[in-house]
């Protein structure tokens, strides 16, 4: 009934794919014969061992099986002709109609080809870095590095179990989540995907945030392996730290880089992703002795280990020399979006040339059916979801949580806060009513939007408002009114971005990420004359050093994501008080940028502001 219910509901969508096959046809990849004469690609997976489904495959077939397809690339037939182990939605790639029904169906419409074939159905992956972010009405959780200064780690298994259920809601069987990184530079694009730049965080948060995923019937994955998060700045480059060169020394990676992965594993994480960075000058997607002979064999990994988004492009030589180097090194299934046909052929190619074991092939295979079949893909592919599971009450109120719980208090002069509720405030900034900043990379769209209808929330603006309206304050938005008001709240930061394109060497108010009206707020702020408290969205420190002078009060909201206004305003109008850590150093001057507590000459008083600095109500 199950699966009934599932493709009916796809034919009520009447869910279509770009790149289909007009005329139907099945695709072949050199079946190889097999004991009963017909064909192995054709042979039913039921009642089967998983060393009974790879004696039975043809080469081909094993190949397709280490490959990740883009959905955009790959329709639903061509998936099952070649029997493509697994299908992705990166970035920003959705169905045409952006719903967690039209991502049921689609999934299920993959899915449903393989059971009609019965053949070995896929693992449908997206980043769900901070929700189910990808789909339109998600719950749209605070960003990693928010969760690094709550340092909670009841939250985020309570985190993880919400966003496990929204992702199942939609079918989707695997989350490219956690990101392990331990940032060491923030100039980094992707440091709100970082904890912080301690291992000590990623020791108290990784274990139970992978634990509720993969307990709640997701496959995590714990990314990027490994020192992503220790490349260095380099001007010469296009993407100036990320994808970078990690010059570290073994005691280096061994107590900063690696314990995020050891917590992983222990917790039973079924799948890590290699980092398109290089350590020591070799590319991670090409180091057979870390990803082979540390990782699956010192540290005992039993799961898939999968490339990252076209990575292995990087390694030097052909397509073919990349795909031979990338499988030689122990990745198991090869992210290539676009030219996953290519890849199939380049790794039977390889084989057939003696330059890939037929065992390396096969302990791939093994390691993928393996998790398949842990997840019950094997036997009941075909998803139901649930809709209530996704953007309840219970959730919102969850991220909520979160919010106040990531907020972080550096500065509170003459105890200007906690806010009066019934006090006229004066709020202006770029970020007073725009869910896009709120939400930051990672959201809809890969690089995020600024669109101030982004997803479904609470902006700081509307929160303010519900307040006074409750207590007989006033919001005021009209500089010409600004006489009236008792203070002014001032919300600037940082503009969407994610990996690459957010690499920045300056940090400052009008940099490359900035908020468009930064300078011009702050200015605007000032002039008031007014006590002047900024709340910064942002997915690092910025800095702010002359700035910080003018405010009385000063409120680190990271990017707190859809229910970012309402947690900001329980804590700035005293119903809850601050809890937040610094889980990053903030320094003073671009001079001080690297400068973190993994130095062993690390001076707290040196910078702005340092690590686990955090001020609470109880402090005045």
């Amino acid at each position: 009934m199950r699966k009934v219910m599932a493709l009916i509901l796809i034919l009520l969508l009447g869910f279509s794919f770009p790149g289909c096959n007009k005329n139907n046809d099945v695709v072949e990849v050199g079946p190889k014969p097999s004991d009963s004469g017909e064909p192995a690609s054709l042979i039913s997976i039921a009642g089967l061992s998983d060393e009974e489904i790879i004696s039975r495959m043809s080469l081909s077939r094993k190949a397709a099986q280490m490959v990740q397809a883009e959905r955009y690339a790959i329709t639903p037939l061509q998936a099952v002709s070649y029997g493509i182990g697994s299908v992705l939605s990166g970035g920003g790639s959705s169905p045409r109609t952006n719903s967690p029904e039209a991502w049921l169906a689609m999934y299920n419409e993959y899915q449903s080809q393989f059971v009609s074939k019965e053949q070995i159905p896929i693992l449908y992956g997206v980043d769900a870095v901070h929700g189910h972010n990808n789909v339109y009405g998600a719950t749209v959780f605070p960003h990693n590095i928010g969760l690094g200064a709550a340092r909670d780690p009841e939250l985020m298994s309570q985190i993880g179990q919400a966003v496990a259920k929204e992702v199942a809601a939609t079918g989707i069987d695997w989350n490219f989540a956690p990101a392990v990184s331990v940032v060491q530079d923030i100039r980094w694009g992707r440091t709100y995907e970082s904890f912080g730049e301690s291992a000590e965080l990623q020791r108290l948060l990784v274990a139970p945030y992978v634990k509720a995923f993969q307990e709640n019937g997701i496959i995590a994955t714990a990314k990027h392996f490994i020192a992503d998060g220790g490349t260095d700045w380099n001007d010469n480059r296009s993407y100036k730290i990320d994808q970078g060169n990690a010059a570290l020394s073994d005691e280096e990676l061994r107590e900063i880089h690696l314990p995020g992965y050891i917590e992983a594993i222990n917790a039973g994480v079924d799948a890590i992703m290699v980092s398109f960075s290089s350590l020591n000058g070799r590319k991670m997607h090409g180091n057979k002795e870390l990803i082979t002979d540390f990782l699956k064999d010192e540290l005992g990994f039993q799961g898939i280990v999968i490339s990252d988004w076209e990575a292995l492009h990087q390694l030097p030589g052909s397509f073919e020399d990349q795909v031979v180097a990338c499988v030689n090194a122990g990745v198991d299934m090869l992210m290539e979006p676009n030219m996953w046909k290519e890849t199939i052929d380049a790794i039977v190619k390889g084989v057939e040339k003696g330059r890939i074991s037929m065992d390396r092939v096969d302990d791939a295979v093994r390691r993928i059916l393996r998790v398949k079949r842990k997840y019950n893909i094997l036997d009941n592919p075909v998803a139901e979801g649930n809709e209530q599971d996704f953007y309840n009450e219970a959730h919102r109120e969850l991220a909520r949580r979160a919010v106040r719980e990531t907020l972080v208090l550096l500065k509170n002069e003459n105890g200007i806060l906690p806010l009066k509720k019934n006090a006229d405030i004066l709020l202006i900034g770029p970020g007073i009513n725009n869910i896009g900043y709120q939400c930051g990379g990672w959201t809809i769209e890969w690089q995020g939007s600024n669109k101030s209808d982004l997803v479904p929330g609470t902006t700081i603006q509307e929160a303010f408002e519900a307040v006074a309206a409750e207590n007989g304050g006033r919001i005021i938005t009209d500089l010409t009114k600004a006489d009236e008001a008792d203070a002014v709240v001032l919300v600037i930061g940082e503009a969407p971005y994610a990996e690459g394109i957010g690499d920045n060497g300056s940090l400052s108010l009008d940099s490359n990420t900035a908020m468009e009206g930064n300078l011009e707020a702050v200015r605007l702020a000032r002039e008031t004359g007014l006590p002047i408290v900024t709340v910064m969205l942002a997915g690092r420190p910025m800095i702010i050093t002359e700035e910080i002078q003018d405010w009385a009060g000063f409120v680190m909201a990271w990017l707190p994501g859809s229910e970012g206004g309402a947690g900001i305003a329980d804590c700035i109008f005293g119903d809850f008080d601050f809890k937040g850590k610094l889980p990053v150093t903030w320094p003073r001057s671009a001079d001080q940028f690297g400068y973190n507590v993994n130095y062993k000459d690390y001076d707290p008083q040196k910078v702005l502001f340092p690590y686990g600095f955090g001020l609470s109500y109880s402090d005045n």
